[in-house]
């Protein structure tokens, strides 16, 4: 006679909480949405934290990409910052006792911000706690402390502040850390204490928003460029860091080695702004360069926008000239999953993704090779089949390494087989 079969019982979702600490677009926020959307819902019950509603929380809700979004304002952004507002770059300026006030109110604040995100994670049972950017890795490791529920460090940047060096080091090394995910090599070298829990998981892109037919081009149009214009475009926050004084140093350059006829055509587009919370307007700075260098008729600085496909799609080829260690821009893999030839210094995680002389260019970045920029510049601005092959090579090489579904995939496998343990 043979056993009566019985029907396994349906699990419960593992419950994450997910900690982003910034509210605004960029790379860190970007990344989490493009995670959180490819993770199997029925597997991982999606929390997620952020300081405040924005662009981060909006996209999360239109791309159904969290079962929860929890707001808390005590997951502060800076310091500084006004008690009902987020920061502007007046509130640096604010009187001497003012910044003071906030400041000790802040502290305050965050420190009660974190004893109620402890007994949240205590309530509601939480198996792992996904720790997005610098301040939630901090968070993260000491509310996986106070806990015992397991802590993961996404990471995304080459070193932390002086300050809170020792700190971060030392929840790096913390049994609650349980793993350390770094999006590039140049990232995972600050980790070398804790070797054996730390891997090198490049970020990712969703290949289907990035089809060039789905949304009708802007660029052009807006700044009245002709159909045969070339544009070296370049996309992110406009701070010191991200080179934009050089990427004017080679506009100039080009511009005085370029024929009468070419330089008619050949126009550079800065898409981007000067964070509030950046006590330097950095874009007005660069402003100033081109009008001293008389450039104002070619590069064009058009601000901030949510939505980049439209104007993205347009550039011909893409600029990266950050001087710092850059641990993976997601600049980069933009372009390349656009089909757009990419120009950049070699600094941090940028030569993980670029091939010189494949899909793109790069140049010494310590100190920044102004002139071979440059002349590669020239190179594309004159050659457009290099410009189609290095472009095409880079889209394959984005849908080989650095697809979302599978990202996600793995990241979700692992993060499972962490929670368990």
């Amino acid at each position: 006679m043979s056993e009566p079969t019985s029907s396994a019982e349906p699990t419960q979702p593992a419950r994450f909480l997910f900690i982003n600490d910034t509210s605004r677009n960029g790379g860190p926020g970007k990344t989490l949405v493009c995670l959180l959307k490819f993770l199997d819902p029925k597997k991982i019950h999606r929390t997620v934290l952020l300081p405040r509603e924005d662009i981060v929380s909006q996209d999360i809700i239109r791309h159904h990409a969290a079962d929860e979004l929890v707001i808390e304002p005590a997951l502060i952004e800076n310091i500084l910052q006004p008690w009902q507002r987020g920061m502007t770059r007046q509130d640096f300026n604010a009187p001497a006792p003012l910044r003071l006030f906030r400041g000790t109110c802040n502290t305050l604040r965050a420190t009660s911000g974190l004893m109620r995100l402890i007994r949240r994670v205590r309530k509601e049972k939480y198996s792992l706690i996904f720790c997005n950017g610098t301040a939630a890795t901090l968070i993260g490791g000491i509310v996986a402390w106070a806990t015992g529920v397991p802590a993961v460090w996404h990471v995304f940047y080459p070193r932390v502040p002086a300050p809170i060096r020792a700190l971060h080091r030392k929840l790096a090394a913390s049994p609650g850390v349980a793993a350390i995910f770094c999006v590039s090599a140049a990232v995972s070298g600050q980790f070398g204490h804790c070797q054996d829990k730390t891997r090198v998981c490049h970020d990712a892109l969703d290949l289907e928003e990035f089809d060039a037919m789905a949304r009708p081009p802007l660029l052009r149009k807006e700044l009245g460029l002709a159909k045969d214009a070339i544009i070296f475009g370049a996309h992110g926050r406009v701070i010191r860091r991200k080179g934009f004084i050089e990427l004017i140093q080679v506009a100039r350059r080009m511009m005085d080695q370029l024929r009468p006829e070419e330089r008619q055509r050949c126009h550079f587009v800065v898409l981007g702004d000067t964070p509030q919370d950046m006590p330097e307007d950095h874009l007005e700075e660069c402003r100033e360069l081109v009008r001293s260098l008389e450039l104002e008729h070619c590069v064009h600085f058009i601000g901030f926008r949510a939505d980049v496909m439209p104007y993205l799609t347009e550039f011909d080829v893409v600029l990266v000239p950050s001087v710092y260690p850059d641990p993976l821009p997601r600049a980069v893999m933009e372009a390349m999953a656009l089909a757009k030839p990419v120009v950049a210094f070699n600094v941090g995680g940028i030569g993980e993704m670029i091939t010189d002389g494949v899909d793109g260019r790069l140049f010494t970045g310590l100190p920044p090779d102004i002139a071979g920029m440059a002349d590669a510049c020239i190179q594309y601005f004159r050659t457009p089949t290099l410009r189609a092959a290095h472009g095409l090579a880079g889209r394959k090489r984005i849908e080989k390494d650095f697809e979302a579904r599978s990202h996600a995939l793995m990241l979700q496998t692992e993060l499972l087989r962490l929670a368990k343990r």
